[in-house]
């Protein structure tokens, strides 16, 4: 299945908005099939687990403040060439950067609270994704 599946979440703030049903209805649309779908809050622990890769960044205490700070929701995605469609798809991390009608320029409000995570390798995508769903095998 690599490089036919891609992991996302919604990020607390974009939910906060009320964006979460505006952003999935996107991702469908964006011809993504929704393989796994879940609703959850991670601990300060788990964000740290999640994100260990930019421990020794200056911006991580406040990632993982943030990631912690409301619910999110976590998905697999389904599309060829996931990855790489997806990340094109949501836009540059930076929303002021992001293409127009992209989710990021459409729901992001800064770098961190950018609306939406998306895995940036086919290996990430499966370590990410096995992270919130231990089914992940199945996909």
């Amino acid at each position: 299945m690599s490089g036919n599946i891609t992991f996302t979440m919604i990020k607390p703030k974009a939910i906060a908005d009320g964006n979460m049903g505006n952003i999935i209805a996107k991702i469908t649309q964006g011809g993504f099939n929704i393989k796994a779908l879940k609703l959850t809050r991670l601990t300060k622990d788990q964000a740290r687990k999640f994100y260990a890769v930019h421990s020794e960044r200056p911006f991580f205490e406040g990632l993982v403040s943030f990631m912690s700070s409301g619910p999110i929701v976590a998905a697999i995605l389904e599309k060829e060439d996931a990855v790489l469609n997806y990340r094109n798809y949501i836009g540059a991390t930076n929303p002021a950067d992001a293409a127009a009608g992209s989710i990021r320029a459409l729901y992001g409000t800064s770098i961190e609270a950018n609306a939406v995570h998306g895995s940036d390798s086919d290996e990430n995508a499966v370590n990410e994704g096995a992270f919130f769903f231990s089914e992940f095998e199945r996909f």
